[in-house]
């Protein structure tokens, strides 16, 4: 894992000169029935100092522009009944038609798809952008996920309204990687999931707190020390919390020998 986290921030490195070189900001499409929902959350700190600096942009279309009827519906009863409507093909195929020299995997949120996680975040990073699909109703047909040949990628096994939160969770994800959003690549390596581990718990002033004091290893001075610390609570609370973490860490490490 250290060694696949070592080659991710060499090649993140590679990424800052071509960007400095370049100029070109990341591109964030996103195809909606809501394009105002965005930038939402993602114009607030992080990611909205981020979008100020033109360090990613933000490109949305409104799937309703693109149906071919006076009422400008977009959906339609699914064949074989059942409750609820489905996104038409022929309408979403002509929003994404439009966009097809835009950059990125075309990423449709849906609950049946590759889980989401830091390693899918770091992926989208390197890419020169991303457009994402945020379904409503019960879905989007078929056959235009398979003709546009669209990646289905899921927040979580729970049940959302649309698409479009999910999709800002997985860009606010993604921006804070991108070269410049933030400051220090220290940071980024220490947070949860880079190695596979939740995070060590974190303490600051006072060092006393209704009975409660900071643990002492911290105010050791001594780096090392704490290194090993910190890892040990990581491991643990991995192993307490979240079991499958803690088995996937471990498959990991035994596979080196």
């Amino acid at each position: 894992m250290k060694k696949m986290d070592s080659c991710y921030w060499e090649k993140m490195a590679n990424e800052r000169v071509k960007y400095k070189a370049k100029q070109k900001p990341w591109q964030a499409s996103v195809i909606t029935l809501f394009p105002a929902m965005f930038p939402g959350a993602l114009g607030m700190s992080v990611s909205g100092r981020a979008l100020e600096k033109g360090l990613w942009s933000l490109k949305t279309l409104d799937i309703r522009d693109f149906a071919n009827n006076k009422h400008r519906s977009v959906d339609s009863p699914p064949f074989g009944g059942g409750a609820g409507m489905v996104l038409r093909p022929d309408v979403l195929d002509e929003a994404l038609s439009s966009i097809k020299r835009l950059p990125g995997r075309r990423v449709y949120l849906s609950p049946r798809g590759r889980r989401f996680d830091q390693a899918l975040a770091k992926e989208l990073a390197l890419e020169p952008g991303v457009v994402l699909v945020c379904g409503r109703y019960e879905g989007v047909d078929q056959r235009v996920i398979e003709s546009q040949e669209m990646e289905e990628v899921s927040l979580g096994d729970f049940v959302l309204s649309g698409g479009d939160i999910a999709a800002q969770a997985l860009l606010d994800s993604t921006i804070r990687l991108l070269p410049g959003v933030l400051g220090s690549k220290e940071g980024l390596k220490e947070e949860s999931f880079q190695d596979g581990l939740l995070e060590y718990p974190h303490y600051t002033q006072p060092r006393k707190w209704k009975g409660r004091m900071v643990p002492e290893v911290l105010l050791s001075g001594n780096h090392a020390r704490i290194a090993v610390w910190r890892k040990e609570q990581s491991e643990s609370i991995t192993k307490n919390c979240r079991p499958d973490l803690w088995e996937a860490y471990q498959n990991r490490n035994n596979a080196k020998f």
